[in-house]
């Protein structure tokens, strides 16, 4: 059994895993965001193994809460807080937490490594190529670094680690900012979601 929450905004829904920070896809209802999550396992595992946790092949989602979305989950990128996320972060959940993490920036760095410069554009002509979407990745990076009480540190990832490697109480780790488990969701379910469209959009003869 896998314990998901949903986050419902006026046009998306997004379905994200309670237990799998970055395990979270989007819909235009419940159970399209449900049936893209499940879809989306098979993508996620090798996270998961190359952080040395099994991912189960085929779990059982349940709906553990449901959250408002707001305008930034209409954007494309959860927003929704759950209680869970104010669960108590122990030294074992946070060095998952980052272990996780950590695994998505190596897949990410070494599929962008190897990607074509020049992406293939979207329906409607859209889509950052790769440099641009590195780019990207590392600026959100930045800003995500804030809100978890960082600012302006030599090396953005290393310091994200530190912080969240700590234990804490489930609260906000600085004024106005983020718990340790929405920043952990967030942050690898950002690296995720570009690795996974740099994939998709690599094929120039298509892609899925």
């Amino acid at each position: 059994m896998a314990e998901i929450y949903l986050e419902t905004g006026k046009k998306k829904v997004f379905a994200g895993s309670l237990e799998w920070p970055g395990w979270g896809r989007f819909g235009k209802s419940e159970e399209e965001a449900v049936e893209a999550l499940a879809a989306y396992g098979a993508r996620y595992a090798p996270i998961a193994t190359a952080a040395g946790y099994k991912f189960p092949a085929a779990p059982r989602l349940s709906v553990a809460e449901r959250v408002p979305g707001s305008a930034t989950t209409e954007f494309g990128a959860p927003d929704g807080h759950p209680e869970a996320d104010r669960a108590p972060v122990t030294a074992a959940v946070a060095a998952r937490h980052t272990k996780l993490l950590l695994a998505a920036w190596e897949a990410f760095d070494a599929y962008a490594a190897t990607a074509p410069e020049e992406l293939r554009k979207g329906p409607r002509g859209g889509g950052r190529d790769r440099d641009k979407m590195i780019g990207h990745v590392a600026d959100s990076e930045e800003a995500y670094a804030r809100k978890i009480g960082i600012k302006k540190p030599p090396n953005v990832r290393e310091a994200v680690i530190e912080v969240l490697g700590r234990p804490s109480d489930g609260g906000p780790l600085t004024d106005n900012g983020w718990t340790a488990r929405y920043a952990a969701r967030r942050f690898v379910w950002h690296v995720l979601d570009h690795l996974w469209e740099m994939e998709d959009r690599s094929d120039m003869e298509g892609g899925e």
